[in-house]
């Protein structure tokens, strides 16, 4: 994250990729705005890139690439130096989104609340391994109390 932000301000980082791709700069501006609203950054669009934290650096420079509404997320240790905080604030973007994603993590905790399937591939040769389904485990309070409910955002069919 920390070569990627390169911008005085968040929002000229966010906003860099969509114009880029060709939107008008009220339009990249527009989405970077949605962007980080998305990601609970409402604040964020006039702060200095070099003065975020390293968690808020990394949640930012999330963000830089799905303000460009990409298809899929290829994401390398992304929980690497977060503080709980910013962890559980990332686990919930991801689960919220509605496109693919590949993980690469040795943390399996966050694996197990925002994963379906885990590859295990061998580290000489890189071929799979293993393939196995990821139990989905959370923790939050229900409104529906211990009633039957569905989580429209979790895995396809998670029911209890």
């Amino acid at each position: 994250a920390e070569d990627q932000l390169f911008s005085p301000t968040v929002l000229e980082d966010v906003a860099f990729g969509p114009l880029n791709l060709g939107l008008k700069p009220a339009q990249a501006k527009d989405r970077a705005l949605e962007t980080l609203e998305q990601l609970g950054l409402e604040g964020f669009a006039d702060r200095i890139t070099h003065r975020l934290s390293g968690g808020e650096k990394r949640l930012v420079a999330l963000a830089t690439i799905l303000a460009m509404q990409p298809k899929a997320l290829l994401l390398d240790e992304p929980t690497n130096d977060l503080d709980p905080p910013t962890r559980q604030r990332l686990i919930a973007t991801l689960n919220e989104l509605d496109l693919g994603y590949v993980i690469i993590s040795h943390d399996w905790d966050f694996l197990a609340q925002t994963t379906e399937q885990s590859l295990t591939l061998d580290k000489d040769t890189g071929r799979l391994v293993k393939s196995t389904a990821v139990p989905h485990t959370h923790v939050h309070v229900h409104e529906a109390g211990d009633a039957p409910h569905e989580h429209p955002n979790g895995p396809k069919g998670h029911k209890h």
